[in-house]
């Protein structure tokens, strides 16, 4: 597998076969209802990136069946068909159509199931994985600015946000990296860009290294999203002349990314959040 460019960021070969083993696993999760009381519904763990690539959030991963490419194949047309096709209305992601798919992985994607729906599998993918992965990834999502942003821009943003230029424009090496420690990672704190970071910490750095206050158009300016009950929910923050970064999920597809500020605004706004600015008064540094 040769390495790739997904959202205006390089991924390098490694990541991509990590990519590759949490987009089509050699066992993975079919949600199962009533109808399906004969398959074996045994316990596994849910890595966190399965459970991104299949959004199994809330109660849909409390009843799944692990199955094998070989095992799916054993069921009867019916009720494999009767299984696949039961994942997009139960909310599994990743059940793509051979429509889309069918010119590129061949016949195995319409005789998997009921002919209309199908399921990734190492063998289907094998292929086809850069291409695969790549609109997978990419399916949604805005491409990363890094690269328009200027050298005297990113050195302007230097004193408050340290680390910001080396952290745009890439991926984690898996889930759980989000968007509050990513702004904390910009601005120096060792180790938060790869950290699941929660909302305590973040609230504990935004009182002691920002202030109210701010400038859209200057670097260091904290973007904060509250709920109406007040609780945190998603963060940003403005490297100057109209850029921001941020990572929009904390999902192993999301990568730290520029964008406009006036993007970066639209795209994370829904009902009820509350926006709010802070201003970064001084970096993490080592040792500080």
């Amino acid at each position: 597998m040769t390495s790739l460019g997904v959202l205006g960021v390089p991924v390098p070969a490694e990541l991509l076969a990590k990519w590759a083993s949490w987009l089509a696993p050699a066992v993975q999760p079919f949600i199962v209802g009533a109808e399906d009381e004969l398959l074996d519904v045994r316990s596994q763990p849910l890595a966190q990136e399965l459970l991104d690539t299949y959004e199994l959030y809330g109660g849909k991963g409390e009843h799944l069946a692990w199955l094998t490419e070989p095992e799916l194949a054993a069921l009867p047309r019916i009720r494999r068909a009767a299984l696949v096709r039961a994942q997009v209305t139960r909310g599994r992601s990743a059940v793509p159509t051979v429509r889309q798919w069918g010119s590129v992985v061949g016949l195995r994607a319409r005789d998997q199931a009921d002919g209309h729906r199908f399921v990734w599998w190492p063998s289907l993918l094998a292929d086809h994985a850069e291409q695969v992965l790549a609109e997978f990834v990419d399916n949604g999502r805005r491409p990363s600015q890094h690269r328009s942003v200027s050298g005297a821009t990113w050195a302007a943003a230097r004193r408050l946000l340290p680390c910001g230029e080396q952290l745009a424009g890439t991926f984690p090496n898996g889930s759980g990296p989000n968007c509050f420690g990513a702004v904390m990672a910009a601005a120096g704190v060792a180790g938060a860009g790869g950290a699941w970071m929660q909302r305590e910490p973040f609230e504990a750095w935004l009182s002691e290294r920002t202030v109210s206050g701010g400038d859209l158009n200057a670097p260091g300016t904290v973007l904060v999203w509250r709920s109406p009950a007040g609780e945190v929910e998603h963060a940003a923050v403005t490297l100057g002349d109209g850029w921001a970064l941020h990572k929009p999920s904390q999902g192993w597809m999301s990568p730290t990314k520029v964008l406009s500020v006036d993007d970066v605004i639209r795209s994370s706004r829904c009902w009820g959040r509350r926006l709010s600015r802070r201003r970064v008064v001084s970096a993490h540094l080592s040792g500080s």
